[in-house]
């Protein structure tokens, strides 16, 4: 019997793995360590894990060169999971009976079965024809894997007794009965509370409790949690009043590589009112305009807790054409005196949209760092930074063929690169300055790589919001191949859309890059 209780334990623990690997996104880093750690926990192996491992076998570090001392993979990503770990099972895994967690200062997994609510007792019932009340089951007769193991059976009471308490109830409600009868029927109803007919009082807004962060809405949405390339879960739309739901079109979408993120809409005039805890948060909203959707002159206006934020905004103006997504970003947010954040969209010479809102916790006076990394899939670095996969981006290519490289603090950082004449539109909080910083690699050009050649192979310029950053650039000239090279350009204003616009314009050849940051110059 105990080997079987344990079966089903391993199994509802099983499920429940499953269910939390869904949430984070089955192909995401986060669900391949909680794949391994779990494997290695049904398979009795837990005390087998380690940062070595966990780096080597899940993140692809080289086990001959691999210092735990100096890449924070294994711990940076472990952090990570547990505060995943802790939003799902605060948001849409709250009643699960079975709960994953993983303790710190370990990496073993963990389950609790969470308690069930004990029922409230119900007084003795008999039938009219007076037949014995349904007495309850002997402790021993419920008795469950998990309940105390010391309880000893209790001994039979006498019918007698049963009888008794019927009585007893019987007498009670009979003198309940009078009681009711008997009251004047001139009596206020608001003496009393609601009656068993009426509907529930509605907790007061001020009730609500506060919004888990990072909060992530499809507007328009009303289906499950949705997970995107990275891994993150984006819920049903919510603390929404007023508009109405849509459905984009298919069509063609770009400056994106997540499609999720704009496939439903809201439309009309519309607020959110999203309870928060005291602090500073990040908003980014999502906007794209379809050929169906868009209008030439269709504007709205966007107010944070009353205050202005936007007016006169046309989606297709700042996006700069129709299925072109869009992100606007506002930096230190924060509730107001009710407790809230307000985000409304109110209507000019055209009704609002939103496709997507953000939630981050913010960096008081200034905005998160934005790191792109040229490749499809997200990478955390031996310093804990992470770094997103290739976004904002319009045309070029992205290669998939990794190569080793030389120069970064890590070696498997910068292996990919998007090439060929492109630009990119990084969403930033239109009232600061900013520093970028490219990093490069010649993955292609030199007398041992694929293209030959050397000097002059590859010459291109770079731009930002119309300034010249690098012109006539030579990346063998200054590094040779297959070595990282860093250029930093300081004071950079953005756009009046809040991007910073890089373009990559090739001179001779395609132009490259290997690796982009963004980091707010503020104080």
């Amino acid at each position: 019997m105990l080997a079987e209780s344990e079966r089903i334990a391993a199994e509802e623990e099983r499920a429940e793995l499953e269910a939390v690997a869904e949430a984070l996104g089955r192909s995401s880093r986060l669900a391949d360590l909680l794949h391994f750690i779990g494997e290695k926990y049904f398979s009795g192996e837990s005390d087998q894990l380690s940062e070595y491992m966990i780096a080597t076998e899940v993140f692809g570090r080289s086990k001959a060169t691999f210092d735990a001392g100096e890449d924070a993979i294994a711990r940076v990503e472990a952090h990570r999971l547990r505060k995943r770990l802790k939003e799902f099972y605060e948001g849409p895994g709250r009643d699960h009976p079975v709960q994953l967690s993983i303790p710190a200062g370990t990496y073993a997994p963990s389950f609790a079965r969470k308690a069930a609510e004990a029922p409230q007792p119900s007084p003795p019932t008999s039938d009219p024809a007076g037949a014995e009340p349904v007495a309850a089951q002997p402790p021993e007769a419920v008795h469950r894997e998990g309940a105390e193991r010391t309880a000893l059976p209790q001994p039979h009471r006498p019918r007698i007794l049963l009888w008794a308490l019927g009585a007893v109830a019987l007498a009670a409600a009979a003198v309940t009965v009078y009681w009711i009868l008997s009251r004047p029927r001139h009596a206020p109803a608001a003496a009393s509370g609601p009656g068993p007919q009426e509907a529930p009082v509605r907790p007061q807004r001020g009730a609500v409790a506060p919004a888990t962060v990072p909060l992530r809405l499809l507007a328009g949405y009303t289906g499950a949690p949705q997970t995107d390339n990275m891994g993150e879960v984006w819920d049903a739309d919510r603390y929404v009043h007023g508009g109405g739901p849509w459905r984009r079109p298919d069509s063609p979408l770009f400056r994106t590589n997540d499609p999720l993120l704009f496939q439903y809409w809201r439309a009309g005039d519309f607020d959110y009112s999203i309870p928060l805890r005291p602090g500073v948060y990040e908003l980014h909203l999502y906007f794209v305009t379809t050929d169906s959707a868009s209008d030439s002159d269709s504007t709205f206006t966007l107010r944070i807790n009353g205050k202005l934020a936007l007016q006169g905004f046309d989606i297709n103006t700042d996006a700069m054409g129709d299925n072109i997504a869009d992100e606007r970003v506002f930096r230190d947010v924060s509730p107001g005196s009710d407790g809230m954040l307000h985000v409304e969209f109110s209507s000019e010479r055209g009704a609002p949209h939103l496709n997507a809102l953000e939630l981050l916790r913010g960096l008081p006076g200034k905005q998160l760092p934005i790191r792109l990394i040229m490749r499809r899939s997200s990478y955390t670095d031996r310093s804990g930074q992470f770094w997103r996969p290739d976004d904002y981006f319009l045309n070029g290519r992205l290669s998939d063929q990794h190569q080793q490289t030389t120069g970064a603090g890590d070696p498997d950082l910068f292996t990919t690169e998007r090439y060929g004449h492109f630009s990119y539109a990084l969403p930033v909080d239109a009232r600061d300055q900013y520093t970028l910083i490219l990093h490069f690699v010649e993955f292609y050009f030199g007398p041992q790589a694929a293209g030959g050649g050397g000097v002059g192979s590859r010459v291109f310029k770079v731009m930002c919001n119309g300034q010249t950053l690098l012109d006539n650039f030579d990346i063998y000239k200054e590094a040779g191949s297959l070595h990282v090279l860093t250029k930093t350009f300081f004071h950079l204003k953005p756009s009046a859309q809040g991007k910073l616009n890089v373009t990559f314009e090739p001179i001779v050849n395609n132009a490259t890059v290997s690796g982009i940051e963004v980091l707010d110059e503020s104080h």
